[in-house]
């Protein structure tokens, strides 16, 4: 069995957001690893003060990309567990052949599925900058205590955006609706899948993470969902994120494929 994890960040965060996590999963013995999207492995301050020129041209394409090599560098095949748009990242992955079982933790927008009304209206401040295609964007601090992080205590609010939130492509946004990559749902390759919804998410509408679920649930390998109760956006950091995180882990580990040889090429 792989010992060795892999973390995938969404958008509007970058590898600091899973230090939790990986404290909690290496603390358990695995090999964590949590690599940032290209352009994004500095400090978050210091992203908000200077993002890169490059971000700004970063698609959801040239993310998996990356994250492909870095998986296929590894002594062995990892568990694979992202969240937001890491969790379509995690699902593009696997339709590659890539990861021993994934997790996708609150799924953004996922191609072949509608987005539905919490995730449109999210999507707003993205969509309504004609520009925004080819911009860094920068998340408001309402819109992160409003619709983000809504669940985080009112007190700590400014803190964590301050700790957390970095700036994030809009061409990302815009290519999960316009050339968006597409998922075969059937794949009989296709690596255990467990997704994870929070029943008041306000980015990634729960009924959207069900609606990810019933197409991914068309590949012979186990595909699970598991909706929790009384969360938001915001769960892998939020209070309660222990639980989380050892669901997550407990059924990776429960249902993880054997390992291959090789992977299957993309």
């Amino acid at each position: 069995m792989s010992k060795t994890i892999v973390l995938i960040h969404g958008a509007w965060l970058n590898s600091r957001s899973w230090e939790g996590f990986k404290a909690r999963y290496e603390a358990a013995g695995h090999t964590v690893i949590a690599p940032d999207w290209p352009y994004d492995d500095r400090p978050p301050e210091e992203l908000r003060q200077s993002p890169a020129p490059e971000l700004a041209r970063l698609s959801q394409r040239q993310i998996v990309d990356h994250y492909q090599r870095i998986i296929e560098a590894l002594p062995e095949e990892p568990i694979l567990i992202g969240h937001s748009l890491g969790g379509v990242i995690v699902q593009h992955l696997l339709d590659r052949g890539l990861g021993l079982a994934g997790v996708s933790i609150d799924p953004a927008p996922t191609p072949g599925v509608p987005l539905h009304p919490h995730a449109i209206r999210s999507a707003l401040p993205v969509f309504i900058d004609p520009l925004s295609w080819r911009k860094a964007k920068v998340m408001s601090r309402k819109f992160f205590a409003t619709r983000f992080a809504q669940t985080a205590p009112a007190a700590r609010v400014d803190a964590l955006y301050d700790r957390y939130i970095v700036p994030t492509p809009g061409r990302v946004y815009w290519n999960g609706v316009i050339g968006a990559m597409s998922i075969r749902w059937d794949n009989p390759d296709r690596a255990p899948l467990l997704l994870i919804g929070g029943e008041i998410d306000l980015i990634a509408d729960a009924s959207m993470t069900e609606a990810i679920y019933d197409k991914q649930k068309r590949a012979p390998s186990k595909t699970e969902l598991r909706i929790f109760p009384g969360r938001s956006h915001w769960t892998c950091i939020d209070d309660g994120w222990e639980e989380v995180a050892d669901t997550a882990l407990s059924w990776a580990l429960a249902h993880a494929r054997a390992p291959r040889s090789a992977p299957i090429a993309a």
